[in-house]
């Protein structure tokens, strides 16, 4: 057990993704840089040098890279994490897993783990949800190997919390946003980010022209009503991570960490139209709107989201890139 004048050493997996750079680059600039150190464990990418920061390379399937990884580890945020691709996915969310909660077992210096999940465990928007979703809803993974992925991890966390009374806790996130990525959920061209891929839902010439006006999607589900659809920023998730760590009430739990509210199709192509004057699309999808409940959060960790729809919207339309960060996607999807 380190010294109370020591600071803590903190393993971040998947350190160069979108949640692993906004929470090294708060925790480092912040007051919290007084109580730990971060160890990066990076596949492909890197990150740039600063103080309190230290980079390794190695895979998260290799249990001798994630043993060397987690030496004098106190703390450990799993963010590493696959999307929908087959040949990568067990090995990323099972076995790399397994070797992480294996090691940080057996260690003498581990005091924690957090592990950030998805809403895809229950489903996401692929299934009707007649009340809010809380959590300890069943897991219900819609069709393909992500969402699989996400139970299992969540399962697998909890196991080893019951097993060995590993002190681990689980923020389950739905989509994150950051950036301008909400704006580029919405558009028609091939620069969309995420799915439905809007553009496949009409014809090309539509899309042409849905690119050419500015048009918005309005996604409604198969009653035609519109869907409700459940985000977080990624700032408002980095504030959950860093409320859950050493917090004594977030032991063996399981947290919903979203918007205080879904975000409404309807409602937010209404927004648009008012505010930017674009022409509205409504689609009709096979998509359920679903409502996260994050009253657990907010009771055990005091955490309050900082987004709402206006927000997300105005942050994301006023997002103008730096010329070395152009929109790159990572993965299908």
């Amino acid at each position: 057990m380190p010294q109370p004048h020591s600071p803590a050493l903190l393993l971040v997996t998947g350190a160069t993704g979108k949640v692993g750079r906004a929470f090294i680059e708060r925790l480092l600039q912040g007051p919290e840089r007084e109580r730990f150190r971060v160890r990066a464990l990076c596949h492909k990418r890197t990150l740039p040098p600063q103080e309190g920061l230290v980079c390794v390379h190695g895979s998260i399937q290799d249990r001798a890279d994630v043993q060397r990884s987690l030496d004098g580890v106190t703390h450990v945020l799993h963010l590493a994490t696959s999307k929908e691709t087959p040949d990568d996915v067990m090995d990323v969310a099972v076995k790399g897993m397994f070797w992480l909660l294996e090691g940080c077992r057996a260690s003498p210096t581990f005091r924690q783990f957090v592990l950030v999940g998805g809403d895809a465990a229950v489903g996401h928007f692929h299934y009707a949800h007649p009340a809010p979703v809380v959590e300890s809803q069943p897991h219900t993974a819609y069709p393909g190997c992500y969402a699989l992925s996400k139970v299992l991890e969540e399962v697998m966390l909890q196991q080893y919390q019951i097993q060995y009374g590993l002190n681990g806790c689980c923020l389950r996130a739905p989509w994150i946003m950051e950036k301008d990525d909400f704006r580029f959920t919405l558009s028609f061209g091939e620069d969309v980010f995420g799915g439905p891929r809007w553009r496949d839902l009409v014809s090309e010439s539509e899309a042409r022209d849905h690119v050419r006006t500015g048009a918005v999607p309005v996604m409604l589900d198969p009653e035609d009503r519109p869907v409700q659809r459940n985000f977080v920023h990624v700032q408002d998730l980095v504030d959950a991570i860093l409320l859950a760590l050493d917090a004594p009430r977030a032991r063996h739990q399981l947290m919903n960490v979203c918007m205080d509210e879904p975000i409404d199709y309807g409602v937010l192509g209404e927004y648009l139209a008012r505010t930017r004057g674009v022409p509205l699309v409504p689609i009709r999808t096979p998509y359920r709107s679903t409502w996260l409940d994050n009253t657990k959060a907010k009771f055990l960790l005091g955490w309050r989201p900082k987004f709402d729809m206006v927000r997300l919207v105005e942050s994301a339309w006023a997002h103008e890139r730096a010329a070395d960060d152009p929109r790159v996607v990572w993965y299908p999807g």
